[in-house]
C-alpha cells in the first residue's frame, strides 16, 4: 500500500443506528491505496451498544468503537478519535452524513498537487425535506479571509481531511469548533478545496439545529477567539444577524433588537436582521424560517 494512512472519526450518540451504518458503509467503500482506519466514538452512548450496531459492517476492516471520556462533548469526542487513530491523515464524518464515491481519492490527489497544504475540504450536497441541493465554493482554495467573510457551509466538518490539528475543546456545547478549526488551518495555508459535491449533508437530523442558547454561546466564543471576525463589515453583519435571530428564537426581544441594529450598522442589506425582527415580533416562527432556508440548501 503506497498511499498515506487515513483515519476517519465518526462521533455518534448511538440513537440513530441506520444512519450510522450508512455513514460507516460509505466510508469503508472509498477506494484508497493506503491503510484506512475508522474510530467510532460513542459520544454519550454505550460503546457496547454502538459496537453491536456495526459489527457486521466492521468485519474485515480496521474499525474500533471508543467511549468518550468525560461524557458527551463533540470536540472531545473528535479528539479522542484523533488520538486513537495515529494515522498520517485524519478525516471527520458525522453519523448523519454520507461520503459519496470518490471523495477520499479526490481530496488526496488535491493535497498531493498542493505542496505545503495540510487541510482539504470539498463541496457538499444538502439533503432536506426530500430535496438535494448542491453547495459549491466556486474556488479550489479557501483562504482565512474568505472564512472570516462567510462561514462557507461547504467547508463542513464531514468534508475535513487534514494532518496535525486537534479540535479546541473549549468550544461551548460543540458549537463552531469546526469553523474555528478551519480558520486555524486556513491561517497556516489556504485550504485545498475540491469543488465537487462529494459529501451528502443531511439537515433536519442534527442534535444542534435548534439549540438557540448554545448557538449564541458558540458565536460569542468565536467573536472572543477570533476578534478579526468584526473587521470585515459583511462578516460582522452576518454574525450579528445570527445572534439577533437566535435571541429572537428564545423570545429575547430586546437582545434581538440590539443585535439587529448592530447588523444594520455594519451592512444595511444584511438579510438576517429583518428576519430576526420578524421572529421577535411573532410574525413567523424560527423553525419555519429554518425550514424555508434549509429547503434551499441554506442556513441562517
Amino acid at each position: 500500500m503506497s498511499g498515506p494512512s487515513v483515519g476517519v472519526v465518526i462521533p455518534t450518540r448511538g440513537d440513530r443506528p441506520a444512519l450510522l451504518r450508512e455513514a460507516l458503509a460509505a466510508v469503508l467503500a472509498q477506494r484508497h491505496d493506503g491503510r484506512l482506519e475508522v474510530a467510532i466514538v460513542a459520544d454519550g452512548g454505550d460503546p457496547r451498544a454502538v459496537c453491536a450496531q456495526v459489527t457486521d459492517l466492521a468485519r474485515g476492516h480496521r474499525v474500533r468503537v471508543l467511549g468518550n471520556p468525560g461524557g458527551p462533548h463533540l470536540a472531545r469526542a473528535r479528539n479522542a478519535g484523533i488520538a486513537d487513530l495515529r494515522t498520517d491523515l485524519v478525516a471527520f464524518c458525522d453519523d448523519d452524513d454520507v461520503w459519496l464515491p470518490g471523495k477520499l481519492a479526490a481530496q488526496l490527489a488535491a493535497l498531493r498537487a498542493a505542496p505545503g497544504a495540510d487541510f482539504a475540504s470539498c463541496a457538499i450536497e444538502v439533503e432536506y425535506g426530500g430535496r438535494v441541493v448542491p453547495r459549491l465554493a466556486g474556488t479550489d482554495r479557501v483562504t482565512r479571509a474568505a472564512l472570516l467573510r462567510s462561514r462557507m457551509v461547504m467547508v463542513h466538518s464531514s468534508t475535513f481531511l487534514f494532518s496535525g490539528y486537534r479540535v479546541d475543546e473549549s468550544a461551548p456545547g460543540g458549537q463552531n469548533e469546526d469553523w474555528d478549526l478551519a480558520l486555524r488551518a486556513a491561517g497556516r495555508h489556504p485550504i485545498v478545496h475540491v469543488d465537487r459535491p462529494l459529501v451528502r449533508v443531511r439537515w433536519g437530523r442534527s442534535h444542534y439545529a435548534t439549540q438557540w442558547a448554545g448557538r449564541i454561546a458558540g458565536l460569542e466564543w468565536m467573536l472572543a477567539r477570533h476578534p478579526e471576525l468584526t473587521a470585515d463589515r459583511r462578516g460582522a453583519a452576518r454574525v450579528y444577524g445570527q445572534l439577533a435571530f437566535h435571541h429572537a428564537a428564545l423570545g429575547h426581544r430586546r437582545a434581538a433588537a440590539h443585535w439587529a441594529r448592530r447588523a444594520f450598522g455594519r451592512r444595511w442589506a444584511e438579510p438576517r436582521a429583518p428576519i430576526a425582527l420578524a421572529v421577535a415580533s411573532g410574525l413567523i416562527s424560527p423553525r419555519r424560517v429554518l425550514g424555508l432556508l434549509h429547503a434551499r440548501g441554506h442556513g441562517i
